[in-house]
């Protein structure tokens, strides 16, 4: 489970902002949101981010997924750049490297993480653990000269000499050094353990531009479990579907693919002629069953999935990553979570989630205020945060128990709406 992530000169992140999911006193709800990693550290699982447009929310998202990609992501050359991109609207920002610190429990062991790079290179990344109040390295990685230096802490990493010459070769200055270790055959201990995580928990972000239709029916696939999982959710949901089928069909070949694929000059000519030499693809379809009662009463129809509505395709889709997210303890970004969707829908998506048990964490971004109106009766106060965007073009992330004299509010969206909490958007009239 995450505990807080810290950003600094990323996108629109001029100055460190943190997202902390440390449980204030609070009690409300405490058996369901609140998780007790050890027996004096609680952390919620969901965190709910409000902002006008362009304010920074999905740039907050977006830096989680920075993460994901650069931690895996192997480089062929030192010429290739990082992907990090400082905050621009500053002359001095540019030149200065983006920072990123991840505090986070595997089991009930505390770990941080922390990069610092530019576009070309990795500045410093380390990997710390904490076996006591103070964090022990697990391994340290950074510029010495021209040439990105791995050390390893002997005494927590069994790793032979040869291993780390290894690491060092393929750790190249502008790949992490998670990249370097997959392509080395050892067992690295604790830093395996956060590999695992990194790979297996923090999950791709979900926008509303993510055609996730597609995931939810290969994911069935492969999981008789989910199918249940989302029939079971669609009809608490109230839709008329009672069943779903998915099934491979065997189609042929279009010729705007056949050409595409003569026309592709990056394509080695034995592998044109394996993939002319096919015939046909297959393709999955998933199609719906809707059960309706009318004069003759119940009847039973199967539609395909065009056929079905835009609410209805992202609403599998959504919770087959979220059913993913529970079954593995993810932690999922979820940007936007109401397009498309109604507004009960939203509430019940957070509502059924929520209720379910486990380490699981749900990042979402919203314009939809009248959730605020749930706050003490569908999630925590410490849930809720705000991103504004300054003068100066850049974010600042605060929560909502930043303020004071909250339990005299008598409703938050009204409060929201009349500029208490900030994170409008400045319309002149």
């Amino acid at each position: 489970m995450i505990e807080e992530i810290r950003i600094k000169n990323y996108l629109s992140f001029r100055d460190e902002v943190v997202l902390n999911f440390e449980a204030t006193k609070d009690k409300t709800f405490e058996e369901s949101q609140v998780v007790h990693v050890t027996p004096k550290v609680r952390l919620l699982r969901f965190a709910l981010i409000y902002g006008a447009n362009a304010s920074g929310k999905s740039n907050l998202l977006s830096a989680l997924e920075f993460l994901r990609s650069f931690w895996f992501a192997k480089k062929e050359d030192m010429d290739e750049e990082t992907g990090a991109i400082p905050f621009l609207l500053d002359t001095e920002t540019p030149a200065e490297p983006s920072e990123f610190n991840i505090k986070f429990y595997i089991g009930d062991k505390r770990y941080w993480y922390m990069l610092q790079l530019n576009e070309r290179q990795v500045i410093k990344e380390a990997l710390y653990i904490y076996n006591s109040v103070q964090p022990s390295s697990l391994f340290l990685r950074k510029m010495e000269g021209t040439q990105s230096v791995v050390k390893l802490n002997g005494s927590l990493v069994k790793a032979s000499t040869t291993i780390l010459e290894q690491l060092n070769l393929k750790c190249l200055p502008n790949m992490s050094f998670f990249a370097a270790r997959n392509q080395v055959n050892c067992a690295l201990g604790h830093i395996d353990q956060v590999r695992d995580w990194m790979r297996n928990n923090m999950m791709q972000i979900i926008d509303p531009n993510v055609k996730m239709f597609a995931y939810a029916g290969k994911q069935m696939e492969k999981d008789a479990e989910l199918k249940k999982y989302l029939l079971d959710f669609i009809h608490k949901a109230d839709y008329n579907i009672t069943d779903v089928y998915s099934e491979r069909e065997s189609v042929p070949i279009p010729d705007f693919i056949r050409t595409s694929i003569l026309e592709d000059d990056t394509l080695p000519a034995k592998l044109k002629e394996r993939m002319l030499a096919e015939n046909h693809i297959e393709r999955l379809n998933t199609d719906f069953q809707h059960t309706v009662r009318n004069k003759r009463g119940v009847e039973r129809y199967r539609l395909p999935n065009e056929l079905q509505s835009a609410g209805t395709r992202r609403t599998f889709g959504l919770e087959a990553a979220i059913y993913e997210a529970i079954q593995s303890d993810g932690i999922l970004p979820i940007d936007e979570l109401e397009s498309s969707l109604h507004p009960e829908l939203v509430e019940f998506i957070i509502e059924h989630f929520l209720r379910k048990p486990g380490r699981s964490q749900l990042i979402v971004t919203t314009h939809y205020d009248p959730l605020l109106n749930t706050v003490d009766d569908l999630f925590r106060k410490d849930s809720v945060w705000f991103t504004e965007k300054g003068d100066d073009g850049h974010t600042k992330l605060y929560s909502l128990t930043d303020f004071k004299g909250l339990s005299k509010v008598s409703s938050f969206q009204k409060s929201y709406r009349n500029g208490v909490f900030g994170a409008l958007p400045n319309i002149h009239h």
